[in-house]
This record gives C-alpha cells, sequence and structure tokens, in this order.
C-alpha cells in the first residue's frame, strides 16, 4: 500500500497533466457557442430601440383635449373634424367691400395679422375685413399629421365658405404663409379675388430652376439652414431631433438667431408692435413644436406636387391681380428664386423693395401700401 502511493512519476506525464490542466483552466473563460453573436444583436437592437425613442415627438396637447390647453378662440370644424382657431377684423362682413383672409407665418399665429398695421382710415374708407386663422397645429387649431400642400389650401377654403366670405375673397400671406398662397393659387385659384405674397418662403427643390440658380440661391443661405432644410427635406422624420439637439445645427428662424437680419430688421425688430408680440407668443406653439413649426418646415422644404413656375394665370382676363413683394437684403429668404419665378410668370406683378429685409411689411405704412394695391390696383 505504501509502496504504491509513493510510485514515480515520468516528467513526460507530468507535462501532459500540466497541459490539461491549463487547457481546462482556459476552457472554463470560453463563451459558449452563438452567445457573444446573440449578445451583440441584442445590444445593436438596444441602440435601434433607443435611437427611434430618441428621434420620436411627444404627442401633441391638443386644445380642449383632458390634457390639453383650453379653448379660448372661435373656431371651425372643418369636414375631417380638425378645428380651426380664427379672428375677425375690421368692418363687419355684412358691411364689406373686400374681405381678406390672412395667412400668418411660421412661429406665429392668428394675432400675427395686419390688422395690427393697417391705418383705420383705410380700413373704414376701403370697407376691410380681415380674418386671420391659426394654421394646422399653431395657437387652438388641431393638428394634422396628415397636412401636405394641398390640405391647407383646401382648409382655407373650408374656413371662408363656414364663415360666409363669398364666392371670392382676397388673400394676404407672409413669409411661411406667403409660400401657402402658391397652393392656394394651385387648388382653389376660383376663388381668389387677388393676392398678395409677402416675402414668400422658396423651397430650393422645386422643379423648374436651373441647377445652378437654385444652388446658388441654397448657398447664400447660412450654413446651418443649409443643413436643417436638407433634413426637413431628404430625412424629414429626423426634424424634430435634428432641431432640438443643442449640438446640432438648427434653422435660424426657430434659435431666433440675430444673423438673419438685416440692419432694417434689426431696427424693426425692437418696435413697439413687434414687442407687443410678447403677450400672446406663448400661445403660438401650446399644443407642442412637432405639429407646428416642425411641420411647417417639413411640408414647406419638402416634396411638392407642383411648382410655383409651372401656375397659370387665375386671373386671364385681368378681374383680380397677384402681387409678389420681397426685399432684396432679406437674409432670411434670399430674393434669387423670386425674381426667377416672377420672370417665368409675367401675369405677377412683382415688388423689390431696395435696401428691405425680411420684416419690411412693419415699415411705416408699408402694409397700407400692400392692401391697396392688391385690393385697387393703385398705391
Amino acid at each position: 500500500m505504501a509502496g504504491g502511493l509513493n510510485r514515480k512519476i515520468s516528467p513526460a506525464s507530468a507535462r501532459a497533466h500540466t497541459r490539461k490542466a491549463k487547457q481546462n483552466k482556459n476552457s472554463s473563460f470560453q463563451f459558449p457557442p452563438g452567445l457573444l453573436r446573440k449578445a451583440l444583436a441584442l445590444l445593436f437592437v438596444g441602440i435601434l430601440a433607443w435611437a427611434y425613442q430618441a428621434i420620436q415627438p411627444p404627442p401633441p396637447k391638443i386644445c380642449g383635449s383632458p390634457e390639453g390647453p383650453p379653448v379660448t378662440a372661435p373656431r371651425i370644424k372643418l369636414s375631417d373634424g380638425r378645428h380651426l382657431a380664427y379672428k375677425e377684423q375690421g368692418v363687419s362682413k355684412e358691411s364689406a367691400k373686400h374681405k381678406i383672409v390672412f395667412v400668418h407665418g411660421l412661429g406665429s399665429c392668428r394675432h400675427d395679422t395686419i390688422a395690427r398695421f393697417l391705418s383705420p382710415e383705410l380700413v373704414e374708407d376701403l370697407g376691410v375685413y380681415i380674418v386671420s386663422f391659426d394654421r394646422p397645429g399653431y395657437g387652438e387649431s388641431d393638428p394634422h399629421p396628415k397636412r401636405t400642400v394641398k390640405s391647407i389650401a383646401l382648409d382655407i377654403e373650408g374656413l371662408a365658405d363656414q364663415l360666409g366670405l363669398g364666392s371670392k375673397f382676397y388673400v394676404v400671406g407672409y413669409s411661411m404663409g406667403g409660400q401657402v398662397l402658391w397652393s392656394i393659387l394651385k387648388y382653389i385659384p376660383h376663388r381668389i379675388a387677388g393676392a398678395a405674397l409677402i416675402a414668400p418662403v422658396v423651397n430650393y427643390w422645386w422643379t423648374g430652376f436651373p441647377a445652378n440658380l437654385s444652388n446658388a440661391a441654397f448657398n447664400q443661405e447660412f450654413w446651418n439652414d443649409r443643413w436643417a432644410y436638407g433634413v426637413c427635406h431628404h430625412t424629414p422624420w429626423l426634424t424634430y431631433w435634428w432641431n432640438t439637439r443643442k449640438w446640432f445645427p438648427s434653422a435660424s428662424v426657430l434659435a431666433l438667431s440675430s444673423d438673419v437680419l438685416s440692419s432694417q430688421d434689426k431696427a424693426l425688430v425692437n418696435s413697439s408692435k413687434r414687442q407687443a408680440r410678447k403677450a400672446y407668443m406663448a400661445q403660438v406653439t401650446k399644443q407642442g413644436e412637432y405639429e407646428s413649426v416642425h411641420r411647417d418646415l417639413i411640408v414647406g422644404f419638402g416634396q411638392w406636387e407642383f411648382s410655383p413656375v409651372e401656375l397659370e394665370n387665375p386671373f386671364p382676363n385681368n378681374e383680380g391681380s397677384v402681387h409678389v413683394w420681397h426685399g432684396d437684403e432679406d437674409l432670411l429668404v434670399p430674393v434669387l428664386l423670386q425674381r426667377y419665378i416672377a420672370q417665368q410668370l409675367p401675369w405677377i406683378h412683382y415688388h423689390e423693395l431696395p435696401g428691405a429685409g425680411h420684416l419690411f411689411p412693419e415699415a411705416g405704412k408699408m402694409w397700407d401700401t400692400i392692401v391697396k394695391e392688391v385690393l385697387l390696383g393703385k398705391v
């Protein structure tokens, strides 16, 4: 027994035993077959899920809903069930000689109306009735997630019908609201008595423009705006995420950058009437930014079903007129493509103002001049 316990082990057996022990030791740290691939796949799916959640905008807080702001403005109900909030000013509809639907720009609402700037004498003398409204998602108008270039024109027609504006009415639009008027001229030209597009936003991807001209105009934008508008056009589903992250260059108009203000704009931005906007600015996006300003950018810079240069004259017998007004020092909407549109559409009455920026309608009695031109054909 004792002799068996003290038997000798050869050097070769000892080395083999050592190798086997090391192999067993190493094998205890190896992943089971396929586990690493599964772990990486789960990590990838987790990252995708996080990214998907990150780019999703929060749901809108719809006015009148249990969790939304209260409804304080008069509203009409459209055929699809949505509501549009509106504001009537000027003379009464019954006594009006001229009825105007005003379309506000990006980051604005029904309170941003030409009635704030028109002289009372002009309103009374010409018998001007003005209705402004919150475009979908703004103020107290319901959001429209399926909004298109055409749908806003039909919304305006529905508003006019329910308010009893008659078979024809005038339309005036400013900035992004001016861009909306192209869709009105396309889809409901038979309802229009006259139109004024004031500093209308351009879409650099509209067809019908020479490529070198579109590129030149696009490159006049600030670099951050080129990025922001490109995202809206090419990857619209990233618009909310892009414009709400500090490390990405958002659109200048959303960032309230003074870089896009001309010298005239900088003087006008401090005027008492513009400062008065502070009283209602909180109402503009109280339902959320995505279905208001971001949806505006997505539609405005997205794919259009038509191009303005393809439009036909809505007044072949000169029974009305279409006017485009633009400042040659507008840094927010460079003037280059407006000139081309005016050249291609000879029926457009084009007014280019030297030294004027994007806010030029608020200078002096400029709104009086614009309204007299579109209503009477004279200044």
